[in-house]
């Protein structure tokens, strides 16, 4: 199903947030994306949360991908804050896209890594802390769970990607994504990385994931989607036996934006601004239950799902 979704270049892929460990959100998630017509969702790589999704999915067709990254990646770390440097102005509270810092303190299961929350602290008192396991503890219960499709992010500058991506594909012999951004890398790195990653690899196995400006589609408007569309332009004139997926910074514009660019991409995938037109609905406890509520949210879902599909 997953290859007939990029071959279509429908498919609309929900972020749950690499680093979201939250299952109960993810499952509200998916079960109101999936409901709107979503079929591909990125989840965190962790036992729970595979299992939360596929509650969520409620017997409906979906393809599920987790996320790995390489030190250095934002998606896999978690902010921590230095009480004795806070001074409680819960700037941090009011900015986090999650709402994961509620009396200056981190609910590390639901932080993303984003990092706006250290962007707006002027006392040094946010600083993040890295998870870094072995890849069989992490992978392996995944394939028994099933699953569709393992993306590593690959976007710091040295190369621990190598031994963890000839692991991936010795375990695993689906759909891998690689999920890439310009910026700790040139251009020319950055394809010369894919180019290294792809080598041995059947044309088109391999999702690029064209990742702009990781976490940052907070906002509607071409401007913070432009980098996204830019770095999957520079993924389209390597002309590579891959498929581009949209990522970092995407929202309800990056369809057309990039259709005005001429780009010929497989998916948009949207994290940060999925999941904000619809949380304060996510956050009722009686989300699943409430069916008003749930079909409020649905209306706006679908209408985002809508026009990364049929734009």
């Amino acid at each position: 199903m997953l290859k007939d979704l990029l071959e279509k270049g429908k498919c609309f892929k929900l972020v749950c947030g690499a680093g979201n460990e939250d299952a109960v959100e993810v499952e509200k998630l998916v079960a109101l994306y999936s409901a709107a017509g979503c079929k591909f969702f990125d989840l965190s790589a962790k036992p729970e949360i595979v299992e939360a999704a596929k509650r969520g999915l409620q017997g409906r067709e979906g393809c599920l991908c987790v996320s790995v990254g390489i030190k250095g990646d934002p998606h896999i770390r978690k902010a921590q804050i230095d009480y004795e440097k806070c001074v409680g102005c819960h700037k941090c509270e009011e900015i986090c896209p999650q709402r994961t810092i509620k009396h200056c303190k981190v609910k590390a299961a639901r932080c993303i890594g984003c990092g706006k929350c250290f962007s707006v602290c002027k006392h040094d008192a946010i600083s993040f802390i890295s998870e870094n396991k072995d890849l069989s503890e992490v992978l392996l219960p995944l394939l028994k769970l099933g699953i569709n499709c393992i993306e590593l992010h690959a976007m710091g500058e040295n190369d621990d990607w190598v031994e963890k991506w000839e692991y991936i594909n010795s375990i695993y012999d689906g759909f891998l994504s690689i999920c890439t951004s310009r910026g700790h890398l040139s251009e020319e790195k950055m394809i010369n990385r894919i180019k290294q990653m792809i080598k041995d690899r059947k044309p088109y196995t391999t999702i690029v994931q064209a990742d702009g400006f990781p976490m940052s589609g907070s906002k509607d408007d071409y401007k913070t989607t432009l980098q996204a569309v830019a770095t999957a332009e520079i993924v389209q004139n390597a002309k590579l036996p891959v498929y581009i997926m949209l990522s970092g910074g995407t929202n309800s514009k990056t369809a057309e934006l990039a259709k005005m660019c001429q780009i010929n991409y497989n998916g948009i995938a949207i994290g940060t601004y999925a999941r904000k037109i619809v949380s304060k609905y996510i956050e009722r406890e009686d989300f699943l239950r409430n069916k008003y509520i749930f079909n409020e949210a649905l209306n706006i879902a679908k209408n985002l799902v809508d026009i990364v599909n049929n734009f």
